[in-house]
């Protein structure tokens, strides 16, 4: 059973997918969002849950289809420095796109008392979605700040919140909102 309370969950935000192997340009402009959006939760005593790739070299699946990257234990496999974890933050390290599969995150949310989820980081079409489709299945509500997410290009992006929105029942919302639910 869902609880009320709501969590933030940071979504491979890691040096490697920003400015390290798989790096891109569109995964800084979802930084300054996240920050944001960080910063306000903290101050109103919102869970912030980072769920971070740490790879096994030559045995995760994943490497198979996009090359060594954020391997465990590596600087490419830490999370940037403007949006580093602080106290009280949780880490969840993940082999697979979801950050559920195989890990504590859903007994973490349990033990939190979260019912709802807002999901950020990269990418909307690949982590993000994975890890939205086992929150669905495990019976979260979802929330989607449209600036707090992106993806390898346009229609990636597009097409992931598309369907977290038609397929999970995501709330497609923006920060600003997100932050004014917040307070009251």
């Amino acid at each position: 059973m869902a609880g009320d309370k709501k969590a933030v969950i940071v979504v491979d935000m890691l040096n490697d997918f920003i400015t390290g192997a798989l790096g891109f340009d569109r995964g800084r402009e979802a930084v300054e969002p996240i920050g944001k959006l960080l910063t306000a939760a903290r101050s109103h005593g919102i869970d912030v849950i980072y769920t971070n790739d740490a790879h096994l070299p030559g045995i995760d699946k994943e490497l198979e289809l996009w090359g060594d990257h954020a391997l465990a234990g590596t600087e490419g496999a830490q999370v940037i420095p403007e949006l580093a974890p602080q106290e009280g933050d949780y880490v969840i390290p993940k082999r697979r796109y979801s950050g559920f599969f195989q890990t504590g995150l859903h007994l973490l949310l349990e033990e939190l008392g979260v019912g709802t989820i807002i999901l950020t980081g990269v990418h909307t079409h690949m982590c993000v979605r994975h890890t939205a489709s086992d929150a669905f299945n495990w019976g979260y509500r979802i929330e989607v700040p449209r600036e707090a997410t992106n993806a390898f290009t346009e229609e990636n992006y597009l097409a992931g919140l598309k369907e977290l929105k038609d397929v999970y029942g995501a709330v497609i919302t923006s920060v600003d909102e997100i932050i004014a639910g917040l307070a009251l």
